[in-house]
This record gives structure tokens, sequence and C-alpha cells, in this order.
């Protein structure tokens, strides 16, 4: 799709499935299955959605899915379609290969969202994109370098020192512009110093919210929390403020786990709010 003069294309890393509990939090389970059906093992389907921006003859990629590192073990605990995730492939039908990206933004660091920054080569990871800076949050950076018992299982080095390492490491201090088109939004909650990515262009807006909301019933539903969010009230006044900009500026939203709407926008009806698509 078009916005302005900025390309825009939904890339997939695959589906995988996720605990009902953990994406849903205190949601009671006969409410939130209404809209994810849980399997057997009470797990719901996961898309892994991840943006490609051409702004101004530069190739920007917004989050990296799981990527191709993972074991046989969390293969088969997440329930992947396939094992090697599919956004090399999805940047090659459009013609493009992983030494084109100019830019990597990671909206944070945790593995299903960072897993493809780098890749086994010769028996150590690398990084996935070598010519492309990657632009973290500082803040993200730190508390990903130095995880706790909860973070720890989320938070791989496999997925970090080589960034460091190979030198293409852009830290982040706070919300900043990128290109003349794209800027990046400091949206806690999720983790501290979570990011969302704007793309602004000919008067048209969209944002590629990340872990923010990364269903569009979570923004339907402010109370709708992961259990997943290290701060759920911190989510919930940032999606409270996000979502009243969305409406007023009719934002297009960019939703990175949802399989069945990757994209809409926040219309209000009387004292309800609903994603409509494109």
């Amino acid at each position: 799709m078009h916005l302005g003069d900025v390309e825009l294309h939904i890339l997939s890393d695959g589906e995988f499935r996720v605990d009902g509990g953990g994406a849903f939090g205190l949601v009671p389970k006969v409410l939130w299955e209404q809209v994810a059906p849980a399997d057997a093992l009470n797990r719901v389907p996961s898309a892994l959605n991840c943006l490609l921006i051409q702004s101004d003859d530069q190739l920007i990629l917004v989050d990296t899915g799981f990527g191709c590192k993972l074991s046989p073990k969390d293969i088969e605990m997440h329930g992947l379609a396939r094992p090697h995730g599919g956004l090399l492939e999805a940047l090659q039908r459009l013609g493009h290969s992983a030494s084109d990206i100019d830019l990597v933004i990671n909206t944070h660091l945790h593995w299903d969202h960072s897993g493809g920054d780098t890749l086994h080569r010769d028996g150590a990871p690398v990084p996935t994109f070598p010519n492309a800076q990657y632009c973290v949050q500082r803040l993200e950076w730190a508390d990903a370098a130095f995880p706790n018992e909860r973070t720890r299982n989320t938070y791989l080095p496999e997925n970090l020192r080589p960034l460091q390492d190979s030198g293409q490491l852009r830290l982040l201090n706070g919300s900043t512009r990128i290109t003349k088109h794209v800027r990046c939004l400091v949206t806690p909650g999720h983790t501290r110093s979570h990011q969302a990515v704007v793309i602004e262009s000919g008067g048209h807006c969209a944002a590629f919210l990340g872990d923010l909301a990364g269903r569009a019933v979570y923004m339907e539903r402010l109370g709708w929390i992961s259990a997943f969010d290290i701060d759920p009230l911190e989510t919930l006044e940032t999606k409270r403020a996000l979502r009243d900009w969305a409406v007023e500026q009719s934002v297009l939203l960019f939703f990175e786990h949802d399989p069945d709407m990757p994209a809409g926008f926040m219309r209000q009806e009387r004292d309800k709010h609903i994603v409509v698509a494109p």
C-alpha cells in the first residue's frame, strides 16, 4: 500500500501459538475465546507481521519475528507451522535481499520481535542484515542486556550481542525522527521503553504498534492487556492517548500479532471504539 510518497508492505515471518492466558491477561477465557479460540493446549494463533517501509530510497524493516535460530523444542512449544519463519523469503518475493535493508527498527527486543535480527553462520550468530543500522531505544537495550528473572527467557544474547559487536547498533534516546517520513515514538507499558513506529507522508499517517497493542481488540477494549506487559496500567494510559490520536487523525494502525486484522483504522461509534479494515 502507499501512504503519500511512502510504500508499505506487511511481511510475515509466519504464525505461532501463544498461551491464551498470557495473551489476554486478566480477561476471562469465556470472553477472549470468542475472539481467539484456543487449541487443546490453551494456545491461540498469533501472527508475526513485520513492516517494510520504502522511504526516500531507503528500505526500513520494522521488527523481524522469531527468525531461524529456534530449537526444535521452541518450534514445538509455539506450534510454528514453519521452523524457519519466512521473512527473508517474503523480502525476496519483493525483489529484495537481506543486504538491501538500510535500517532495522525494533519496537522492543523480546525474542518474537528481534529473533530475525541475527542468524547462524558457521555456527555463530551474526547480523541478518549486514548493511543495516539497528535502531533500539537505549533503555530497552539496557533492560535486554541485564535481564531479570521475569525477562531473561525473552531477551536472548544471540539476538543482541552480534549487533553490538558488528558496530551496527544505534541506540535512541527517547522519541526520535529517523527519516523525513519515519519517527519512533516511545510507548511505554509492555516494556519500559517500548516504541511504536510512525510513518507520515502526504498528509497521511500510519503507526506500527508492536506490542503496545498486538491485536486490534486491544485497542477496541483498553482493559484487555497482555499478561506479558511489565506495567499494564502504563499500557492502559498509553493506549488511551494513542487511540484518541488515531481516531482524530485517521491513523492507519498495524497490528503485529493479529492473524485476522493486520491493519485497520480506529473509529468511534457512540460509546464504542472499533477497528475497521482499510
